[in-house]
């Protein structure tokens, strides 16, 4: 990849475009601003009216209908929040155009389809994200610190929250979220974290397994996942139309580690097997995407691309799980039937 020139943080702003009109673009640009690395210049919307209502309360934003008018405008970098089976063909575009790529998890509905970006992105000279948030948490590297002494023996982690699109679901329609034209379901919209989790943690897995509650279009509403390495399984629960308030445990020879959650981490506290408790020096992030916005400006900025690679490399182990997940769940999206 070719170098990219470096400067102190905060020496000049990225300039941001926005794809996808949802309440989590606006959480992102919320963290992008407060970071104060980024400006929103750029909002695309199939529709012109979405996108003035979605930049009401942005100043200075320039405003598109037409994703090719939209990439030759003047920005550094795309966060792409469309549907999950338009990430792939928007990325592709966007890096062509000469633009920074940061893709709303599941960046890609097929491992391939991940290969062919990275290699869209080192041919433009330029950096590709999945934004898998917890992945670019401190707290995990406080955690895997913590676990480097210690011989594991399996772990349980989850993320299931009974989804704000259920009442619409149940009342006979399809969104977004429960389609299979969209790659949706609760593996590929939750279930995500937990696998980064696992791989953040304890590395690549071995082999992976789902089974799921779906729909007739074979889209997932739960399910739970094992994830094998050697010697021990991660358990891992996924859900959509239930809520799950267990921690995350992760067994050792010597205790268990609780985490009260998979992401935006507020407490790990190690039980050993006489019940002695020992709390890690977990700081809590202000905003759920503090941490990887910084990230990404960081890696912009100030490149380090052994860094990179090894988020890459990551990644793309976890696309590999996703899809043998699908895969052993019967679940295909409208691409794939």
């Amino acid at each position: 990849m070719k170098a990219v020139i470096t400067c102190k943080k905060g020496d000049f702003m990225l300039k941001l475009g926005i794809i996808g009109t949802g309440a989590i673009s606006h959480y992102f640009i919320e963290a992008a601003h407060a970071s104060q690395e980024f400006q929103l210049v750029a909002v695309y919307s199939r529709k012109l009216t979405t996108a003035q209502q979605f930049a009401s309360s942005y100043t200075n934003v320039s405003l598109f209908d037409n994703l090719e008018d939209f990439f030759q405008s003047e920005f550094d970098v795309v966060y792409i929040a469309s549907p999950n089976s338009l990430h792939y063909s928007q990325s592709k575009k966007a890096l062509s155009a000469g633009k920074h790529v940061i893709l709303e998890k599941p960046a890609v509905t097929q491992p391939q389809e991940w290969q062919e970006l990275i290699q869209i992105a080192q041919e433009n000279h330029r950096f590709i994200f999945e934004a898998a948030r917890n992945y670019h948490e401190e707290s995990f590297t406080t955690i895997k610190n913590f676990l480097v002494d210690k011989e594991v023996l399996g772990a349980d982690l989850n993320f299931a929250k009974y989804s704000s699109k259920m009442p619409d679901l149940l009342s006979g329609n399809t969104p977004n979220v429960f389609s299979d034209r969209f790659a949706g379901g609760a593996l590929m919209d939750l279930g995500i974290y937990p696998i980064y989790a696992a791989v953040r943690l304890f590395g690549k897995a071995l082999d992976a397994t789902y089974q799921a509650q779906q729909l007739d279009n074979t889209i997932d509403l739960n399910g739970d996942s094992i994830l094998s390495y050697p010697g021990y399984q991660v358990h891992i629960k996924a859900g959509k139309n239930i809520t799950s308030n267990l921690p995350c445990e992760i067994y050792t020879t010597d205790g268990t580690l609780t985490l009260n959650t998979i992401e935006h981490v507020r407490s790990a506290i190690f039980t050993d097997h006489q019940g002695n408790e020992t709390h890690l020096p977990i700081q809590q992030a202000p905003h759920t995407m503090t941490e990887e916005v910084a990230a990404f400006a960081n890696m912009i900025k100030q490149p380090n691309l052994e860094l990179y690679q090894a988020w890459l490399d990551d990644a793309t182990h976890v696309h590999k799980l996703l899809y043998t997940m699908r895969q052993t769940a019967g679940i295909r999206f409208e691409a794939e039937k």
